[in-house]
């Protein structure tokens, strides 16, 4: 099987560095926060500039929406984590749920997507080359297939997309709650 060769290429890389292990790790756990943390920082920039506190709001949707299609996928897909299969060693504790898709996967993808689909591109192209990362992090300790996290940014798109859709910039809805605090 494909997926299981890449990750079982990717996840070959840990365990024989413990230093590079802990930061590959640290990262994968600390960076997800760091995103949502940037995204709140949106909403409270001096200028009080209506599009990026959309921009806050329409990001923190697509992070809560993506995380709300992906506990609906858990109920119909109960895919085992790589290293319960012997496909990957964990370096990190083992996780209680299933493997597909990835929530790391999902946020961080999620928050990215949407400073990209709000016409953010430079803010965009570098959270989404965090997302990238935080991906092949959850890939190399061990605890996600690569098609998790493929399933994870397919699941972003679809949450992003329909957020950039549905929340308007403008709207009397987007102005009532842009004009708060």
């Amino acid at each position: 099987m494909l997926d299981a060769s890449f990750t079982h290429w990717i996840n070959g890389f840990s365990g024989s560095h413990r230093l590079l292990d802990v930061m590959v790790a640290t990262f994968g756990s600390v960076a997800v926060p760091l995103m949502v943390l940037y995204t709140v920082l949106h909403w409270w920039l001096p200028t009080r500039d209506a599009r990026q506190r959309h921009l806050a709001l329409a990001a923190g949707a697509t992070f809560l929406l993506g995380q709300a299609i992906n506990q609906i996928v858990l109920l119909f897909v109960h895919r085992p984590r790589p290293y319960l299969a012997g496909v990957s060693h964990l370096v990190i504790p083992p996780s209680a749920d299933w493997s597909f898709p990835s929530d790391h996967a999902t946020a961080a993808t999620g928050i990215a997507l949407a400073f990209l689909l709000h016409g953010y591109l430079g803010r965009g192209r570098w959270l989404m080359a965090t997302a990238l990362l935080v991906c092949v992090a959850r890939v190399w300790v061990g605890t996600h297939y690569v098609g998790d996290v493929l399933g994870g940014f397919v699941t972003a798109l679809v949450a992003a997309t329909f957020v950039k859709a549905a929340f308007r910039p403008g709207t009397r809805f987007d102005t009532a709650l842009t004009s708060l605090f």
